[in-house]
């Protein structure tokens, strides 16, 4: 049986807490002190658990991503041979959610890609890490989309997947200033329902 301690759970308090406030405030507009304060920890504490600012961001980074993973891979793995279907079902979620919160935030990948992602080694390579592990996730729906006929095979899964995340990231950043789904709606229906199928 697994023990939680007090430590992992200050520890994935603070992460928690991390992923709220720079999804909020940026990772320059947040303040140590203020997810200190958030999750009543002392400052010294702080540097037992991340070492530094730098390290935490790229741990909330991957923590930011996990649950991102899991649904995917979850929607992947009840596909009942339409991975096809699965991904659509995936991003309708996502679309739905997003606008529930107003359009509010967008991704944190995204987000931080732009503030820090030429400035911080360390979160550089946890912004790349993160990326990744989604790309090949999708890569691999659609793999199994091209092996079960839905999706076209003169193009490479690993093709299809990096256009997939880059169009969603730039319909995100859409979605923010035009406070709409539209372009978001739009990215899906072209590449999913259009350009990708068989």
């Amino acid at each position: 049986m697994l023990i939680t301690t007090k430590k992992q759970i200050n520890r994935e308090n603070l992460l928690n807490q991390g992923v709220t406030l720079l999804m909020e405030q940026g990772y320059h507009g947040t303040g140590l002190k203020e997810i200190l304060d958030a999750v009543q920890i002392p400052k010294g504490s702080f540097y037992n658990y991340f070492g530094s600012k730098e390290n935490f961001g790229a741990e909330v980074i991957q923590h930011y991503i996990e649950p991102f993973i899991k649904q995917l891979t979850g929607h992947l793995q009840q596909s009942e041979g339409d991975a096809l279907g699965a991904l659509q079902r995936y991003f309708d979620e996502g679309i739905a959610e997003l606008e529930k919160a107003d359009f509010k935030g967008g991704c944190l990948l995204g987000n931080l890609m732009g503030e820090i992602g030429d400035t911080s080694d360390i979160c550089q390579k946890s912004l790349q890490s993160a990326v990744n592990r989604y790309r090949d996730l999708l890569q691999s729906g659609l793999a199994q989309a091209q092996q079960q006929g839905t999706v076209r095979a003169d193009k490479s899964a690993e093709d299809m997947a990096d256009l997939l995340v880059n169009a969603w990231q730039g319909a995100l950043l859409r979605m923010k200033i035009e406070k709409s789904s539209a372009p978001l709606k739009q990215c899906c229906q072209d590449l999913l329902g259009d350009f990708f199928k068989a």
